[in-house]
Protein backbone atom coordinates (compact mmCIF):
# COMPACT_ATOMS: atom_id res chain seq x y z
CA UNK A 1 0.00 0.00 0.00
CA UNK A 2 1.45 3.56 -0.67
CA UNK A 3 2.27 6.01 1.80
CA UNK A 4 -0.24 8.72 0.71
CA UNK A 5 -2.99 5.72 0.68
CA UNK A 6 -1.61 5.17 4.39
CA UNK A 7 -1.42 8.22 5.04
CA UNK A 8 -5.10 9.28 4.08
CA UNK A 9 -6.73 6.49 6.13
CA UNK A 10 -5.08 7.61 9.11
CA UNK A 11 -7.06 11.47 8.28
CA UNK A 12 -10.04 9.50 7.90
CA UNK A 13 -9.30 7.17 10.90
CA UNK A 14 -8.82 10.01 13.10
CA UNK A 15 -11.30 12.53 11.96
CA UNK A 16 -13.92 9.27 12.22
CA UNK A 17 -12.42 9.09 15.80
CA UNK A 18 -12.58 12.91 16.98
CA UNK A 19 -16.62 12.49 15.38
CA UNK A 20 -17.61 9.87 17.27
CA UNK A 21 -15.73 11.22 20.83
CA UNK A 22 -17.55 14.38 20.03
CA UNK A 23 -21.08 12.81 19.36
CA UNK A 24 -20.75 10.80 22.71
CA UNK A 25 -20.38 14.20 25.05
CA UNK A 26 -23.26 15.65 23.04
CA UNK A 27 -25.77 12.77 23.99
CA UNK A 28 -24.55 13.06 27.68
CA UNK A 29 -24.70 16.52 27.61
CA UNK A 30 -28.35 16.30 26.63
CA UNK A 31 -29.20 13.75 28.85
CA UNK A 32 -28.28 15.91 32.11
CA UNK A 33 -29.77 18.78 30.21
CA UNK A 34 -33.17 17.26 29.75
CA UNK A 35 -33.47 15.47 33.54
CA UNK A 36 -36.36 17.00 34.38
CA UNK A 37 -39.26 15.25 35.69
CA UNK A 38 -42.11 14.70 32.61
CA UNK A 39 -45.83 14.28 34.52
CA UNK A 40 -47.41 12.72 31.24
CA UNK A 41 -46.21 9.14 31.49
CA UNK A 42 -46.82 8.51 27.85
CA UNK A 43 -43.92 11.92 27.77
CA UNK A 44 -41.80 9.99 30.22
CA UNK A 45 -42.14 6.22 28.18
CA UNK A 46 -40.94 7.94 24.67
CA UNK A 47 -38.46 9.67 26.56
CA UNK A 48 -37.06 6.87 27.55
CA UNK A 49 -36.98 4.92 24.64
CA UNK A 50 -35.71 7.95 22.81
CA UNK A 51 -32.73 7.74 25.51
CA UNK A 52 -31.99 3.92 25.14
CA UNK A 53 -31.82 4.64 21.24
CA UNK A 54 -29.42 6.91 22.39
CA UNK A 55 -27.46 4.64 24.44
CA UNK A 56 -27.45 1.96 22.26
CA UNK A 57 -26.12 3.62 19.20
CA UNK A 58 -23.01 4.88 21.42
CA UNK A 59 -22.35 1.75 22.67
CA UNK A 60 -21.85 0.51 18.89
CA UNK A 61 -20.20 3.83 18.75
CA UNK A 62 -18.13 3.05 21.65
CA UNK A 63 -17.08 -0.93 19.60
CA UNK A 64 -16.28 1.28 16.47
CA UNK A 65 -13.67 3.88 18.64
CA UNK A 66 -11.79 0.94 19.48
CA UNK A 67 -11.24 -0.46 16.47
CA UNK A 68 -10.69 2.54 15.06
CA UNK A 69 -7.55 2.92 17.86
CA UNK A 70 -6.62 -0.36 16.72
CA UNK A 71 -6.52 1.03 13.36
CA UNK A 72 -4.49 3.67 13.90
CA UNK A 73 -2.22 1.25 16.06
CA UNK A 74 -1.66 -0.37 13.39
CA UNK A 75 -0.74 1.90 11.01
CA UNK A 76 2.32 2.90 13.82
CA UNK A 77 3.66 -0.10 13.90
CA UNK A 78 3.62 -0.65 9.92
CA UNK A 79 1.16 -3.61 9.41
CA UNK A 80 -1.89 -1.64 8.49
CA UNK A 81 -3.22 -3.45 5.15
CA UNK A 82 -2.06 -6.57 5.86
CA UNK A 83 -4.38 -9.44 6.24
CA UNK A 84 -4.45 -11.28 10.03
CA UNK A 85 -6.00 -14.41 8.42
CA UNK A 86 -3.53 -14.98 5.10
CA UNK A 87 -1.02 -11.93 5.97
CA UNK A 88 -1.26 -11.04 2.22
CA UNK A 89 -2.41 -6.88 1.18
CA UNK A 90 -5.87 -5.69 1.72
CA UNK A 91 -7.14 -3.87 -1.42
CA UNK A 92 -6.75 -0.46 -0.85
CA UNK A 93 -10.60 -0.52 -2.33
CA UNK A 94 -11.61 -2.51 0.65
CA UNK A 95 -9.67 -0.13 2.93
CA UNK A 96 -11.25 2.93 1.78
CA UNK A 97 -14.71 1.49 2.22
CA UNK A 98 -14.14 0.01 5.59
CA UNK A 99 -10.50 1.43 6.99
CA UNK A 100 -10.60 -0.94 10.27
CA UNK A 101 -11.16 -3.97 8.52
CA UNK A 102 -8.69 -6.83 9.41
CA UNK A 103 -9.20 -9.34 6.75
CA UNK A 104 -8.84 -9.44 3.18
CA UNK A 105 -11.96 -9.72 1.06
CA UNK A 106 -11.56 -13.56 0.75
CA UNK A 107 -10.71 -14.13 4.33
CA UNK A 108 -13.86 -12.05 5.06
CA UNK A 109 -16.02 -14.46 2.68
CA UNK A 110 -14.78 -17.12 4.37
CA UNK A 111 -15.20 -16.14 8.00
CA UNK A 112 -19.09 -15.38 7.05
CA UNK A 113 -19.63 -18.68 5.04
CA UNK A 114 -18.43 -20.46 8.31
CA UNK A 115 -20.77 -18.08 10.12
CA UNK A 116 -23.78 -19.13 8.38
Amino acid sequence: MLKRDVEACRARLEEQLASLVGQGAATVHHMVENGDELPDPNDRATREEDRNWSLRLRDRDRKLIGKIEEALARIDAGTFGTCDACGRPISTARLRARPVTTLCLACKTDAERRER
